[in-house]
């Protein structure tokens, strides 16, 4: 590794180790990791499989079983507490491990460890205010509900965001009590296993949090499998979801999934076209469109769909595509394979099709996986481009007639992540805010800033389930209700 990142990596951890009840270990085997920037081997990793689950899984167990599972509501918010306090100390050297990990520009890297400590502040303010209720019930009754932690928690976390997911799922399952072995990507766990480290130095007891880096096949199969683990959070593809969702069946887990999505930005004439246009953009090129909540699809008003396509297109010709040291617009893809995958499907486009490009900068390096951002228009709106997630830096513009032509575009995918209408009429928001089928749909935004506090997750193949705010605290702890007779 180079700079920040490799003295980040003496000074916190080894990377070639799992960490297991509060032990850092070594294992006999280990992955290789690469620099997708550069596409160079930068060190590499420990490849855990069956035999370090079960043992983070034991270690989990006894976590609950000891100092964690006694600790109340409030002791476990200082904990979280001081472990934001040290992410924020520590932000800029996540963010330099996370580009050369992830390859995303500095700036985006930085913005992810902020969201790290966010979560961390939330959850820890949140921790002594999950409240129960009490239920009228018949005379003599006193009835009342509490909510209880589910037990493991095993938390499989993608490669586009590693830091703010474990934020948004490791988060909120320690705030209610739960104990949690994570498996982060095996193309990018760095950040995770310093996460790790802050976690220790901040007084998490042993075995509260386990980190096994490991193969998907290996370590996530036998991590979803385990009959130990009480609930199994998911991020990532859906063919993978839908693996991790029947391997949790056979023990009857709970399984929260955040998928894809092919999320629309819904633009009609009479928009604020200055305000959309840097959402329009940025929601669709953010880490290389690597994001489940990317904007992929614009959808515009017949009116003004020609100027937009125009203004659309000059920003992309400006943006500039480069290694994450950079700091540029757009980074790398996370791997070769992901090029070959991105670059599959642009092929699918037509010259005429394709109405801009960004450019890759001339001493960006050669084995980097670069792609240029890629706009895309006349297409119909059953075309795969305009109906696949490509995970990719590219957006496809289509236009519409009117709001229940722009409503069947807009719900005509098999997913449901996220939405915006961009509109001036207030009835007209109302009316799509209600019939957008999508988790979350803003009005005259995109994004909310990432909105640590608000809800959420998908329908249909973008899966179920809701991450942030309270949901998810609700999500990651069980139901009990208390029937007292009293007489």
């Amino acid at each position: 590794m180079d700079g920040h990142a490799s003295s980040l990596r003496e000074l916190w951890f080894d990377p070639a180790q799992v960490f297991i009840g509060g032990v850092w270990r070594d294992v006999g085997a280990h992955l290789p990791l690469e620099d997708p920037s550069t596409g160079a081997p930068i060190g590499q990793i420990a490849r855990g499989g069956a035999d370090e689950i079960d043992a983070a899984v034991q270690a989990a167990q006894a976590a609950l079983a000891g100092d964690w599972g006694r600790a109340t509501a409030a002791e476990r918010g200082r904990i979280l507490a001081r472990i934001g306090q040290m992410v924020l100390a520590r932000a800029d050297d996540l963010a330099a491990l996370e580009a050369s990990d992830v390859g995303k520009p500095l700036k985006q890297a930085r913005a992810d460890a902020l969201a790290l400590a966010r979560y961390m502040e939330f959850y820890a303010g949140a921790a002594d205010k999950v409240m129960g209720e009490t239920i009228p019930y018949l005379d003599g009754y006193t009835v009342y509900t509490l909510r209880e932690p589910h037990g493991v928690t095993g938390h499989i976390v993608p490669w586009n965001y590693p830091m703010q997911i474990i934020g948004r799922s490791v988060g909120a399952a320690l705030t209610m009590g739960n104990a949690c072995v994570l498996k982060p990507a095996e193309e990018a766990c760095l950040t995770a296993l310093a996460f790790a480290r802050i976690a220790e130095a901040a007084g998490l007891p042993k075995g509260a949090l386990n980190v096994v880096p490991g193969l998907g096949e290996e370590a996530g199969a036998a991590l979803t499998a385990h009959p130990g683990v009480n609930h199994i959070s998911f991020t990532g593809s859906v063919g993978v979801g839908r693996l991790v969702q029947g391997a949790a069946a056979q023990n009857l887990v709970p399984v929260t999934l955040e998928l894809g999505g092919k999320s629309p930005q819904v633009v009609f004439a009479d928009a604020d076209l200055e305000k959309a246009l840097p959402f329009l953009v940025n929601a669709g090129i953010q880490n290389a469109g690597q994001t489940c909540s990317a904007s992929s699809r614009i959808l515009v008003e017949r009116p003004l769909y020609d100027q937009v396509v125009a203004r659309m297109a000059e920003r992309y010709a400006a943006l500039r595509v480069g290694p994450a040291r950079a700091d540029l617009d757009v980074g790398p893809l996370i791997s070769a394979r992901q090029k070959e995958i991105v670059e599959g499907f642009l092929g699918l486009a037509s010259g005429d099709e394709i109405v801009a490009r960004g450019q890759i900068v001339g001493d960006a390096p050669k084995g980097g996986h670069y792609v240029a951002p890629t706009l895309m228009a006349g297409l119909s709106p059953d075309h795969r481009l305009a109906q696949d997630e490509i995970f990719g830096p590219a957006q496809v513009v289509l236009p519409f007639e009117d709001e229940e032509e722009a409503v069947a575009i807009a719900n005509g995918t098999a997913y449901g992540l996220v939405a915006s209408v961009w509109s001036e009429n207030g009835g007209r928001q109302m009316r799509l805010a209600k019939r957008l089928r999508a988790g979350q749909v803003f009005i005259n935004n995109y994004g909310a800033g990432g909105g640590v506090e608000l809800p959420f997750g998908g329908t249909g193949k973008s899966g179920h389930g809701r991450e942030k705010g309270f949901e998810a605290l609700y999500g990651f702890s069980v139901l009990k209700t208390v029937a007292a007779h009293h007489g």
